[in-house]
């Protein structure tokens, strides 16, 4: 298992300042983590078969097809002060 000697060891690489108790506290975190990769490790898998999704679907997209995206005038119609083409808004800069 992993003791405080090894997470300051990550800390360090990962350039993370960790408090005294933050230490402990991932160090028990990732006892645990290891903990639970050691049960899945154990698990009997023998006559599974490997997969890497479970829908068996491939390659699914929807029809490409063109469709009109000119919203400019339903966008000025909405916009609170309009000028023609234009939406106003607020100065930026002064």
């Amino acid at each position: 298992m992993i003791n405080k000697n090894e997470v300051q060891h990550i800390s360090e690489l990962a350039r993370i300042n960790l408090s005294d108790g933050e230490i402990e506290k991932f160090r028990s975190d990732l006892n645990k983590v290891l903990g639970y990769i050691e049960v899945l490790k154990s698990v009997d898998t023998e006559g599974v078969e490997p997969l890497a999704q479970v829908t068996g679907l491939k390659n699914v997209f929807r029809d490409d097809r063109a469709a009109s995206s000119d919203l400019t005038e339903a966008i000025i119609k909405n916009a609170p002060d309009q000028r023609g083409r234009f939406i106003r808004v607020k100065g930026v800069f002064e």
